[in-house]
């Protein structure tokens, strides 16, 4: 799974090994520290200009890293480039696919069926819940998107896939992070390069972590000593909880609620203020099941999202929607997972269904953005990522327009989009 845009916040857990390099020598008032030797590098051409540059110039960031000369030279003599890395890397979908359809493709009677078997067998769930907080079905709906309950785990060689990412250099900083701290991991002895294994963009295990977000937040959920992601369904599981309370998950409180609105809401409203649930109530927002709001979200803040605009089904998010949002930061993931786990603890089906919604090519989208900053409506660089820009900058043009102001990008919204911009002198 390529995520991850990626809980930044948790990286800074990983400890500095310069840390441990022991006190300074002293020499005494006004005498220089000495500068360290740059070290000798001899490392093997890889076939790749390009990749070797990168490779001596990482060598000497991890020795003044503190990593020892010794795991480098082991780990990183030989390295070539992955050249399926670089094409998945760059690689954008033609098409983008509409929210309805990921919904659609995640939340199943067959995933919901194997989640609920899948839970009731394993027992570690009840501890890891009471200790973390995080409801049992919210991990268990996380462990089937990420890697089918750990069917599928990824088979490519994190130490590889970073540096090949790496020397790519679109994703630099990112790819070393990562790297440096898969040779941390290696060199603590926790687990041989061999098992570190995963996803093409270095997600590893059966909750999908990051290695920085390994070292940050992975524990041992089954008490043997080990925090084996791979191998250990309760490992990853009490290692995703760990990464949700960290976070700031909040016991008790809902992660979302579906909603109905009015007719002539103002849907200017969505993505915007965080209110209680009576505040919204104002505004003729109420549950659209007809049940009470519960006592813990009553004075929760939430924001109105529209994931399909007016057409689709619409949701007050609460606080711990975004903190899905920290484990993958999309708004499909956080709604697939609140679903799924809704539909495993034996929830109905939403009320209103998804609309089926046309695919946006990739020439569409960038078209739409490049319109509305033609038009005056600020998308940002137009790269046919539909985000909170886009869709802000949607909204205000379909206000200016006395349009349905709900930010959703239709492909008639493109045309009429490109239309209007055409026409301008």
């Amino acid at each position: 799974m390529d995520r991850r845009s990626f809980l930044v916040l948790l990286v800074a857990g990983c400890a500095d090994p310069a840390a441990n390099l022991g006190p300074q020598l002293a020499l005494g008032p006004g005498v220089p520290t000495p500068s360290r030797p740059e070290p000798a590098i001899d490392l093997p051409p890889s076939g790749s200009p390009t990749f070797d540059a990168w490779l001596k110039d990482f060598y000497v960031k991890a020795i003044k890293a503190g990593l020892p000369s010794e795991l480098l030279d082991r780990e990183l003599r030989g390295l070539t480039p992955n050249d399926r890395i670089s094409a998945l890397d760059s690689r954008q979908p033609e098409f983008s696919r509409p929210v309805s359809d990921y919904i659609r493709g995640v939340v199943t009677d067959d995933r919901i069926a194997i989640g609920a078997r899948k839970r009731d067998a394993l027992p570690a769930l009840a501890d890891i819940e009471a200790r973390h907080g995080v409801p049992r079905n919210v991990l268990v709906a996380i462990w089937g998107l990420e890697s089918g309950f750990g069917a599928i785990l990824g088979d490519f060689d994190v130490v590889r896939s970073m540096a090949t990412l790496a020397a790519d250099g679109r994703r630099r900083e990112f790819a070393e992070d990562q790297l440096m701290a898969a040779l941390k991991i290696i060199g603590s002895g926790e687990f041989p390069r061999s098992r570190l294994v995963g996803s093409w963009a270095g997600a590893m295990g059966q909750t999908q972590f990051i290695p920085t977000t390994f070292l940050a937040t992975a524990i041992d959920g089954d008490g043997d000593g080990r925090r084996d992601l791979w191998n250990s369904s309760a490992d990853a599981l009490a290692s995703a909880a760990n990464l949700l309370s960290k976070a700031g998950w909040r016991r008790g409180e809902s992660w979302h609620r579906e909603v109905t609105v009015p007719s002539g809401f103002d849907y200017a409203l969505t993505e915007g203020p965080r209110e209680t649930p009576s505040w919204w109530a104002q505004y003729g927002v109420v549950p659209a099941d007809g049940r009470p709001i519960s006592p813990a979200d009553q004075n929760a803040p939430a924001e109105l999202i529209a994931p399909s605009g007016a057409a689709g089904p619409m949701f007050l998010a609460f606080h711990n929607h975004f903190m899905i949002r920290r484990y993958n930061n999309s708004t499909a993931y956080a709604l697939g997972v609140g679903l799924l786990a809704q539909r495993l603890g034996g929830e109905g089906r939403l009320v209103r269904d998804w609309p089926q919604e046309t695919p946006l090519a990739l020439a569409d989208r960038t078209a739409a953005q490049t319109a509305l900053n033609q038009l005056g409506f600020d998308a940002g660089a137009p790269d046919g990522i539909v985000g909170v820009n886009t869709r802000k900058a949607l909204r205000a043009y379909q206000q200016a327009r006395g349009l349905v102001a709900d930010g959703y990008l239709s492909l008639e919204m493109v045309r009429r989009l490109r239309s209007e911009a055409g026409a301008q002198p």
